[in-house]
């Protein structure tokens, strides 16, 4: 057990990202995405094998919401940040590979494009509230907050 008096980093101090509104939506989007995959066919090769993209999709929408929590530079975040919009639109369009490969409840799947889109408006107002002043230059200039070069001199 870890008493907070014996924490050096503030982990266990800080807010728990279980608690953040798009946490939660993304949990239910897991729940909802499991449900759904229960229901492919065991003799389909073709959903099978979508079913564990679909799977790792729907877990990255939570799993870089708790890594990105742990940490304060703005960089990091927003690399984070794109995984989880990444796997969002993929899971998002997954409804036509489930039509192609002959999945005959693809209508349901439309629940899952429903909690993305919510999904999708808690994930702005969450990357919105990154701190852009806490950073280290990206020097692949990807993930520098705005006004900020990859060629800039290091704070």
């Amino acid at each position: 057990m870890y008493d907070d008096d014996d924490d050096d980093y503030g982990y266990y101090n800080e807010p728990n990202e279980r608690n953040l509104p798009l946490f939660k939506k993304g949990e239910e989007i897991q729940q909802v995405v499991y449900l759904l995959t229960s229901l492919f066919p065991e003799d389909n090769m073709y959903l099978q094998s979508l079913k564990g993209e679909m799977i790792s999709d729907a877990a990255m929408l939570t799993v870089k919401i708790a890594g990105a929590e742990a940490v304060e530079l703005y960089d990091i975040k927003m690399e984070a940040a794109t995984f989880i919009r990444r796997a969002a639109n993929d899971l998002k369009i997954m409804n036509h590979s489930l039509n192609d490969f002959g999945f005959k409840d693809v209508a349901y799947f439309q629940i899952v494009r429903d909690l993305i889109e919510e999904y999708r408006l808690l994930f702005i107002d969450w990357v919105a509230g990154f701190d852009k002043w806490s950073y280290i230059t990206d020097r692949w200039g990807l993930f520098n907050p705005p006004g900020v070069s990859p060629f800039d001199d290091e704070l």
